[in-house]
Parts: structure tokens; sequence; C-alpha cells
């Protein structure tokens, strides 16, 4: 039977060194202060079970190998925390997958080694395994890591596990098969150049019986199903004091809203509130939403 309150979760978890700046965005040639600076858990998958397991949820996690100076982190940070480590492999004789994020308000600048590490070869992430999925109520899988991520959305099938993807295009089994993929601004910038956000829904709804999202940063939201009319709703307005980890959150979001048998309008709702009040505060992995503060914005 599933556990309506246990998440399986497949993708990025990474170390991120965060540097909030004081007086704007890098300049050339400029010295920027640095107000803020943190070593945390990220990745799509880092941020999605800590604002999960903020939210009263346990989650299972597996994805990114860890190393050297990325695993201690990780297991101290986790530790008071319902996020289940044990099944995260390790890279050996390394510090572990990192990025580095320079943020001022709206602006945020990642950096890392992903072409890197992903043109080299050799697979720096976990085989999902089914035992780690059945009996979980969702799931929310990254589409990064080619056939394994196919693997844990097909293990979840098996397991009549619905789950959520991020920015896996309209003919993509991820996409079709999804219970939610939210797909951002950047993905339909970079996968359907010149199209609207109302042609790209229809070649999502067209795909899948499943609630596709399309975020536009502060503009309205849309998000439909095959054969539904296109909804919009518009983003909480909140002051910004970092956009580090909003989609992560989003996603975290509604892996909740599947967990709780919320209706779309109800997920969608859920999910932005979830962002918005991420985005009001820095560091998020320290500041995580908690459901009174997520149901208090949808209340206002």
């Amino acid at each position: 039977m599933a556990d309506k309150n246990k998440a399986y979760l497949y993708g990025q978890i990474l170390g991120t060194h965060s540097f909030l700046l004081k007086d704007g965005f890098l300049r050339p040639d400029e010295y920027s202060e640095i107000g803020e600076h943190f070593f945390l858990p990220g990745g799509e998958t880092g941020t999605a079970a800590t604002v999960l397991a903020s939210l009263g949820v346990s989650a299972k996690m597996d994805g990114t190998q860890i190393g050297s100076e990325v695993a201690p982190m990780l297991r101290e940070f986790y530790k008071d925390k319902s996020v289940d480590l044990s099944s995260l492999g390790t890279l050996q004789d390394d510090a572990g997958v990192m990025d580095y994020v320079v943020i001022a308000g709206l602006v945020r600048s990642p950096m890392g080694r992903f072409q890197q590490l992903f043109s080299s070869g050799k697979r720096w992430w976990s085989i999902p395994r089914e035992e780690d999925i059945a009996g979980c109520g969702a799931a929310g899988i990254d589409p990064f890591f080619g056939e394994e991520s196919l693997l844990a959305a097909k293990l979840c099938m098996a397991n009549d596990v619905p789950y959520v993807t991020i920015d896996t295009p309209h003919s993509s089994f991820l996409h079709r098969h999804a219970a939610v993929n939210v797909v951002s601004r950047e993905c339909t910038s970079m996968r359907y150049e010149g199209m609207s956000a109302e042609e790209v829904m229809a070649q999502m709804q067209s795909e899948s019986e499943g609630l596709t999202i399309i975020t536009q940063g502060g503009d309205d939201m849309l998000y439909a199903r095959r054969g539904g009319k296109i909804h919009r709703m518009k983003p909480f307005d909140v002051e910004v004091k970092s956009t580090l980890g909003a989609g992560d959150t989003f996603k975290a979001g509604c892996v909740y809203g599947l967990l709780k048998g919320m209706s779309d309008d109800e997920l969608v709702r859920f999910a932005s509130a979830c962002s918005a009040v991420a985005i009001s505060r820095f560091p998020l992995p320290l500041y995580p939403p908690r459901l009174e503060e997520v149901q208090a914005m949808i209340a206002i």
C-alpha cells in the first residue's frame, strides 16, 4: 500500500556554494562585496528534499553520487530531518559534485563543471532501485540522467507511483507518463524558440494525460491537460531576496500536492505559494517553507 506521506526523489544532489552580493550583480572590472556565503545542499533533487521535509513529508533521495567534501555536509545537514540518504553512492577519491551561484535579488548566475562531467563518459549517478520506490505515495524525477531517469519513471509506473518531472519536451517518455511536468521559461525559450507559451502548451497537451504547468517567472503560469482548456494563474507577489531554488521548490510543492490528492487548481496554487515563500528568504536550505507559511500565503 502506498504511503501518502513518503516521497521518492531522483536526480541532482549537489553541494552548493551560494554568494549573496551586497550592492547589485557583478560588473566587469569592478569589485563586488559578498554579503553572505553558504555551503549547503542544492540541486533540483536536494532542494526538493529539503522543502518536502520542512512540509512534513519523508523523502528517500537518490541520484548524484557524493564525495569527500559533499558527503559530510549532506549527512550533517539531514541528520535531524526526514530525508533518507542511504541509497546515495560515493564517488571514490573525489570531492563530489558542487556548483557555485552568485546572487543579487532577481539575478543569479550558476557556475559548475557539468559539461565536463557529462562528457567524461563516466556515470557519476546511481541506478534507481525498485525497493526505494515501491510503497511511496509520489515521486520527483529529474530528467538529466538519461536511461537511469527513464528507469526511475518506469519503476514508478510499475508500482503505481505518480511522478513529477521538470523541463521535459512534449515528445519524451518522461512527459508522456508524468502526473505533472513543470516546464520553465528557460526550457521553452531553448526548445521552442519563437513559439508562444500557448503554442507550447498545445503540443504538451497533445502528448500526455498528465498536468503540464508552464512557469514564466513573474508572469502568469499556464496549466492544462489533454483536451482541456488552458488555465492561468498569477504568481504570488512577494519581496524577492533570492530566486535560487524557486523552481525546485515549485517541484516539491507539486509532489506534495500529488501526495495529498489535490485538484489541479489546488496543486498549482500550493506549489506557487511554496515558491513565493522560498524566494522571500536566503539561504533557502536554512529557511525552507513551512506548511503554515504556505497556507498563510494561499489565504492572502
